[in-house]
């Protein structure tokens, strides 16, 4: 969470045209900017300082140090370690006579997840856990890689919003929030994060109020202090697992599907958690985490993960003999050990099982013959030709490219269509819907990812569950988390064509994983990159933004132009008079296809004051349904990082009444707060898988240490005639762009990918 300033809107008026240069965001701005005042979020790549404690711990922090054990265990570690293994191997064999889907891996571990591993299996047994947790991680041999699963479960579509807590059970957290002082407005989202019981549960575990969004272990701590008193102490095990979690959260908050723990032993500390190890260890025990030793790249071998709980093998001493490698040399590996939660973990998994299942399934069929193929590749020309052979002979393809590039993958859409294949579309957005439509010439093979998985658009799912297709094309793939893509992968019936297209330059994804950018890495299957460049002044600037340079643009046609600002109240000031006077008296494009993008919500010049403002010059009112109005343009997030514009149409005892892309829409009014924003102002995460036909970028002072490379880049590309730059932040911006690129992500599917999937020849 970064601070933003509060300053008061400029009193003078002005006339943007007089402070309108055409050129490129080099150009100076004002030279002061507006002092610090209230607090407010920027945008993520991480949620809150939590994220940044969870994923951004030093690399070169000490690991704590083994834990002792009071006591001789009952079992050795070897004993145990075998125990743990006899006991896996059994529940593997009840989970796949059951069907249940994948299984997660890294449960036949060595070294220092072993050690977890064998704590976990202890403490369910009765026993004492055994010691030295934290030691140096000893590696697991070489193994084959299992054979994917050939035919996995279908993933099914998306859960529906659940349902709203009971009113009695909405009071019984509200009686116990008061007692500890918490506000009792947080009622409801208790109640529906707990469950059933939650009032029971929050008086014997208070930390548990860190399951709701927004709470931090200092509020979890005073509201624990407040319900037990003397009982309430720091070395807690209630509060170190929840502690433990909630880390565990906000690093998938910042994108990370799981933490080394290393890092996640540093952030504990941080937090006041006195030891560790035994927090891990609790965590472990009660299934809110898992644990994963994953071997890293050497040169001359090939990276891969510890071997998966689905293909239980020998012991390590029986491995090394069998490999012919001696015991030290494979003591000498690089490993990392890393905890994560369990949906994330196991989504991951299940993505690299599905992706190696199309990579290797997909054979010929009389309808598609390669002649066929190759005449439409012949028809075509340079990086579509390129394409269209890939897709012929491969389960899975990539590719790369700007926005002018999506014509590329309809031309494939178009030759698959005429092959007699189901082939299909997916976008990120409704507005992403409809431009690639409109280069289809029809709208009918063309959907979003989420209707899509859903089963509200799209050619719905055979006898077995399968989407019912043969070629699906994902634009917008760097908009694909771990969940998602997982999802989409595993609903694909075999033999199945897999094409991920999108912009490898844009801000990742709001979930956990950054897919596409490792299946990019892993070089796993083709990778066809686009050689049609964005055209105009606009496109020129973004394909420089992209590898790192702003370039000096000449726009004859105000296609670009720079608004200097002082500090943030004038950035307001000016961002009202280019939305609702200059844009539209120029350029012809009224306010409501323009759209206004700032670095994060909060501050003098975030979404929240910048909407206020354009409501009050565009649409004013008293906001007598919950903040809004008829005509109030809004953005709707049905889900977390999903983003949906609309229009408030009403309201009623239902709820607030949209109109979104996708249809009309009712907004629960308990949930209004927290799904619905004035959307004349977004994010640029908010606006990403979107474009108008102008934008108005605002870089208040305060806004430096928000800017990246990717942020830029997306930001600038959200216009299709005009981009208007209201700039005060000076030489950061090209600072930024040159040096500042997207922040790491801790992931492990390219290692997942390395040990089911061949590397493309």
């Amino acid at each position: 969470m970064s601070t933003e300033p509060e300053t008061t809107e400029s009193a003078e008026p002005g006339k943007p045209e007089d402070a309108v240069r055409s050129g490129t965001p080099t150009d100076g701005a004002g030279a002061g900017a507006a002092e610090a005042g209230g607090a407010g979020a920027t945008e993520a790549d991480g949620a809150d300082a939590g994220a940044a404690e969870a994923g951004g711990a030093d690399a070169g922090a000490a690991e704590a140090g083994g834990a002792d054990a009071e006591g001789s265990p009952q079992l050795s570690e070897a004993e145990a370690e075998l125990l743990a293994q006899k006991l896996e191997r059994e529940r593997i064999e009840q989970r796949k006579a059951e069907k249940k889907g994948p299984i997660a891996s890294g449960t036949k571990l060595s070294g220092q997840a072993a050690d977890l591993l064998a704590a976990v299996r202890a403490v369910e047994s009765g026993e004492k856990p055994v010691a030295a947790v934290f030691a140096e991680p000893r590696p697991a041999p070489r193994r084959p890689a299992p054979e994917p699963v050939r035919r996995p479960q279908p993933v099914p579509a998306a859960p529906a919003a659940p349902d709203a807590p009971a009113p009695h059970t909405v009071d019984g957290v509200r009686r116990v929030l008061a007692d500890g002082s918490a506000p009792e407005a947080l009622a409801p989202q208790v109640a529906a994060a707990l469950g059933e019981g939650a009032e029971d549960l929050l008086r014997e575990d208070p930390w548990q109020l860190l399951r709701v969004a927004g709470v931090r272990p200092e509020q979890a701590d005073g509201f624990a202090r407040a319900l037990l008193g003397a009982e309430c102490r720091p070395d807690d095990e209630r509060r170190a697992r929840a502690v433990t979690v909630w880390l565990l959260e906000q690093a998938a908050l910042a994108g990370h599907t799981a933490l080394e723990l290393s890092a996640l032993a540093t952030a504990l500390a941080r937090q006041g958690v006195p030891d560790a190890d035994t927090a891990v260890q609790s965590t472990l025990a009660e299934g809110d985490a898992l644990v994963f030793q994953d071997a890293l790249d050497e040169p001359g071998a090939r990276p891969g993960t510890a071997p998966s709980a689905a293909a239980p093998s020998a012991p390590p001493a029986a491995a090394d003999d069998a490999e012919g490698e001696p015991e030290d040399a494979e003591e000498e590996r690089p490993v990392r050990v890393l905890v994560g939660l369990e949906r994330y973990a196991l989504a991951e998994e299940s993505l690299a099982d599905g992706l190696a299942r199309i990579v290797n399934s997909l054979a010929p069929v009389s309808t598609e013959p390669s002649a066929e193929w190759e005449a439409a590749a012949a028809a075509a020309s340079g990086s579509t030709a390129e394409l269209i052979r890939a897709v012929a002979g491969h389960g899975l393809v990539l590719h790369t490219g700007g926005e002018a590039a999506r014509a590329e993958p309809a031309a494939l859409l178009t030759v698959a269509r005429g092959l007699g294949l189901r082939a299909v579309a997916a976008c990120h957005t409704p507005d992403g819907r409809r431009r690639f439509a409109a280069l289809l010439g029809a709208e009918d093979p063309v959907v979003t990812v989420p209707g899509l998985l859903a089963g509200t658009e799209g050619p719905g799912r055979d006898a077995e569950g399968a989407l019912d297709l043969d070629v699906l094309v994902v634009l917008d793939a760097p908009q694909l988390d771990v969940e998602s893509a997982a999802m989409v992968v595993e609903s694909l019936p075999d033999g199945a064509r897999l094409v991920l297209s999108g912009d490898p330059a844009v801000l990742g994804s709001a979930g956990p994983g950054r897919v596409f950018a490792d299946l990019l890495a892993a070089r796993t299957c083709p990778q066809v990159a686009s050689r049609t460049p964005d055209p105009g002044p606009l496109g020129e600037l973004v394909s420089g933004v992209g590898i790192g340079e702003l370039n000096q643009v000449d726009a004859p046609g105000k296609e670009i132009v720079i608004v200097p600002v002082r500090d943030a109240g004038e950035a307001v000031h000016r961002t009202v008079q280019l939305v609702a006077d200059s844009v539209p008296r120029a350029l012809g494009v009224p306010p409501e296809d323009t759209v206004v993008i700032t670095p994060g919500h909060g501050g003098a010049a975030g979404t929240r004051v910048l909407n206020a403002a354009l409501k009050e010059r565009l649409n004013p009112g008293p906001g007598r349904f919950g903040g809004f109005d008829p005509g109030d343009r809004v953005a709707y997030s049905p889900a977390p990082g999903r983003t949906v514009p609309g229009q408030v149409v009403g309201a009623d005892a239902e709820g607030l009444h949209l109109s979104c892309a996708d249809g009309a829409v009712v907004v629960p009014k308990e949930r209004v707060e927290q799904a619905v924003r004035h959307g004349w102002a977004l994010t640029a995460h908010q606006a990403v898988g979107s474009r108008w036909p102008a934008a108005v970028v605002v870089l208040p002072g305060d806004a430096a240490q928000a800017l990246s490379r990717p942020w830029v880049y997306t930001a600038f590309g959200r216009g299709e005639r005009h981009l208007s730059v209201v700039h005060g932040v000076e030489q950061a911006l090209p600072r930024a762009v040159a040096e500042v690129t997207a922040k790491p992500r801790t992931t492990r599917l390219p290692v997942l990918l390395r040990t089911q999937v061949p590397a493309a020849q």
